[in-house]
Order: C-alpha cells, then structure tokens, then sequence
C-alpha cells in the first residue's frame, strides 16, 4: 500500500520551507478574488495563514479577532473589504510580498 500525506499538510510544510511558494499562493489569492472566484480564494487564504503566521498573529495584526478570522476565511464567509484588505496586507507584510497589477 501506498504512503499518501494530507494535502494542507503537503501545503503547510512547503510553505514554511519555501517562501516563494508562499508568495505565490498570496498571489493566486489575490488573482481569484479579483477574477471572480472568492470562495477558493477564501479557503487558499485559510490555508496560508494556517502555514505562515497562524490565526492568533493575524488577530493581532490586524485588530480582528480570531474567531472572526476563521468565520471570514471558511467557505461560507464573507468578509467585508475592510476586512479583507487587512488580512491581504498582513500576510503581504510578512511574506514580503508587493503587487502589481496589469491590465489585459
């Protein structure tokens, strides 16, 4: 039989290993959001933040609590632009990530 890993764990430790992985999920967080597709943008943003700075840091960070947080990033959550704009500025701070955005 075959030896198989938990996908969010496969994800969790490359992130952490690999800061341009990371930088690139933020990216295609972003790029979903923006091209219509917020509900796998939401829950590729969960996962990162499970990887890289955690829930309880992202709280800080951004003045929300945790518990929110977590509501906001599920699959049925709807975080306002506000808030949504906080948890994307968090995690660019940290994963030293800058955006550009080009017209096509």
């Amino acid at each position: 039989m075959a030896l198989t890993r938990d996908f969010k764990q496969t994800v969790r430790e490359r992130a952490q290993h690999d800061p341009a992985f990371a930088k690139a999920i933020l990216r295609e967080a972003a790029s979903l959001f923006l091209n219509g597709d917020p509900a796998t943008a939401r829950l590729i943003l969960r996962d990162l933040v499970n990887a890289t700075v955690g829930f309880e840091a992202l709280a800080v960070q951004t003045g929300r609590p945790s518990k929110s947080l977590h509501r906001m990033l599920s699959a049925s959550g709807n975080p306002g632009m506000d808030n949504l704009a906080a948890i994307f500025d968090a995690l660019r701070a940290n994963l030293q990530v800058d955006f550009e955005v080009h017209a096509v």
